[in-house]
C-alpha cells in the first residue's frame, strides 16, 4: 500500500523526491513498541522547524508501534499529495499566511487536525541587530548596503511569494535570490562573520534566533501577516481508517522552545533522528499524552 501511495506522488509531481527512508520504514521489523501496527507517511518541506518536528513525530509513532516513512517534498507536492491521500499527515502547515494559497487550492480536501504551536509563528524579512533600519519601507535608502540582494529559499516556499509581494508593495530595488533554508543560513552566517548588512527571508521558530542577534524588519503595510499557527494537517479519511493514530494527531501540542531546542541540536551536528529521539526521552509525560497513555 505505502509502495502504491509513493508512486502515485511521483507521478502527481513530476519530479525527483527526496525520500528520507529509515530503518523502521517499509520493513516486517519490530519497532520499539513491538510489532507495527500498520505503515504512517509523514511529508514535509526541508525547513528547519519541519525536519525537527517530523523526525520526533517518527520517534512517536515508532514507539506506538507503526512503521514509518518521512518524504521532503515541496510545498505545492506536500498539498496535493494530502488531498490525493496520498500521504498520511504533515505537522507543520503555517496557516493563514505562509501557506494560504495552497490552502484555497486545496484546503476543502484536506483535514484540518489541530493547531501544534498556536500563534508562535513568524515570517518576514530578518537582518542582523546591527543593522541600522528597522523598517522595510527603509529599505530602498540602504540598498547598497545590502547589495540589491534579498536572500530567499525555496522558490516555492509561500515565504517567496510573500516576498515577491513586498518586493511590489514597497517598489524595492532589490533581487530576491532564490535558494535554501541551508543556503539562506550560510549566507546569514557568512555576512555576520564579516559584520556585513545582509536580509534574509527568515521566519519564527528557528535556530538562527538563538544563534545570533537578528531583529524582524517591520511591515507596515502587513504583507507578511500578523503572527500564525504551526498546524497538523492529515488526508481526509484517516481519521476513520486509523483512530488511534489520528489520536496521536489530535493531542500533539508543544512549544516554540521544545522546537527549537531540536532544531539547534541538529544545526549544532546531531543527526536529526538522535536529536528527535533526545527529545522525545527528555519529555516522556509530554510524549506519553500524546500517546494516549495518561
Amino acid at each position: 500500500m505505502m509502495t502504491q501511495k509513493i508512486g502515485k506522488l511521483l507521478a502527481l509531481t513530476g519530479v525527483v523526491l527526496v525520500f528520507c527512508l529509515f530503518s523502521a520504514g517499509c520493513t516486517d521489523t519490530q519497532g520499539p513498541a513491538g510489532p507495527a501496527k500498520g505503515e504512517i507517511s509523514i511529508g514535509y518541506v526541508t525547513w528547519d522547524c519541519a525536519i525537527a518536528s517530523s523526525n520526533v513525530m517518527k520517534q512517536v509513532f515508532e514507539e506506538a508501534g507503526y512503521d514509518v516513512t518521512l518524504v521532503a517534498v515541496d510545498a505545492g507536492p506536500l498539498f496535493q499529495a494530502l488531498a490525493r491521500g496520498d500521504l498520511d499527515f504533515t505537522t507543520t502547515g503555517w496557516l493563514p499566511h505562509t501557506h494560504e494559497h495552497y490552502w484555497e487550492q486545496y484546503g476543502d480536501q484536506i483535514d484540518y487536525v489541530n493547531k501544534n504551536i498556536p500563534g508562535a509563528a513568524r515570517i518576514g524579512l530578518v537582518v542582523p541587530t546591527y543593522v541600522s533600519i528597522d523598517s522595510i519601507d527603509e529599505m530602498n535608502g540602504v540598498a547598497d548596503r545590502f547589495g540589491g540582494r534579498i536572500v530567499g529559499i525555496d522558490p516555492g516556499a509561500g515565504i517567496m511569494t510573500r516576498t515577491e509581494q513586498a518586493i511590489e508593495e514597497y517598489n524595492l530595488d532589490y533581487n530576491l535570490i532564490a535558494s535554501s533554508s541551508a543556503g539562506m543560513a550560510a549566507e546569514l552566517r557568512s555576512a555576520i562573520n564579516k559584520e556585513e548588512w545582509v536580509v534574509v527571508t527568515g521566519w519564527a521558530p528557528h535556530w538562527k534566533f538563538g544563534r545570533w542577534d537578528l531583529k524582524f524588519l517591520d511591515d507596515p503595510k502587513g504583507v507578511y501577516g500578523e503572527a500564525e499557527d504551526v498546524v497538523t494537517l492529515a488526508r481526509q479519511g484517516l481519521k476513520d481508517d486509523d483512530p488511534e493514530a489520528y489520536g496521536i494527531l489530535t493531542r500533539f501540542e508543544w512549544t516554540t522552545e521544545d522546537i527549537a531546542s531540536v532544531m539547534t541540536d541538529i544545526e549544532g551536528g546531531m543527526p536529526e533522528e538522535e536529536a528527535a529521539k533526545a527529545w522525545v526521552d527528555a519529555h516522556r509525560d509530554r510524549v506519553d499524552v500524546w500517546l494516549g497513555e495518561e
